[in-house]
């Protein structure tokens, strides 16, 4: 059972970059967030240009996307977290924030998603991530908003970011 994290907004958990140093999620502080489970060898894969093209959109405004790799799905995400920053750079140009790579269900779930899946849950009610890239988005005062399946293209987000955009924190 996934115990319940004890923080009060997404920007207070610790995440680990690509590089193995921590990243300064308070530093996203009043910035809206996508927040989706990538993999290298998954059939949504091309989806990272998508969210890319976002982040080249919307960062200026204050979007933060961030991918955090994971293996918990038929294996499709079999790269060390060196090869995914050089995988994702070279074949869909991501320059946004890519975490290490991470589980996102079961009792090694990071304990930013388990907060995510508690504060949004799937379809009806269901807390577990069926597959990779599922999204979540999160407005400016921390709260989980949205919850996208991973069938669910990027472009399809836009006008709820620029909703979240538009909010105060």
């Amino acid at each position: 059972m996934e115990k319940p994290p004890h923080m009060s907004t997404p920007y207070d958990f610790l995440v680990q970059g690509l590089d193995g140093t921590p990243l300064d999620t308070g530093a996203w502080r009043g910035k809206v967030l996508l927040l989706v489970n990538t993999a290298s060898a998954c059939g949504f894969t091309g989806q990272l240009g998508g969210l890319e093209r976002l982040h080249q959109r919307f960062h200026p405004q204050g979007l933060e996307v961030v991918g955090f790799p994971c293996n918990q799905f038929r294996a499709q995400e079999p790269l060390t977290d060196a090869q995914i920053g050089a995988f994702c750079q070279k074949n869909y140009g991501v320059s946004f924030v890519l975490a290490a790579k991470c589980e996102v269900n079961g009792p090694g779930a990071h304990p930013l998603w388990v907060y995510l899946k508690q504060h949004k849950p799937g379809v009806l009610g269901t807390r577990a991530i069926k597959w990779n890239f599922t999204k979540f988005l999160v407005n400016r005062r921390g709260e989980v908003v949205a919850r996208f399946a991973p069938i669910t293209p990027p472009e399809r987000l836009a006008e709820a970011i620029t909703r979240c955009l538009g909010e105060t924190p």
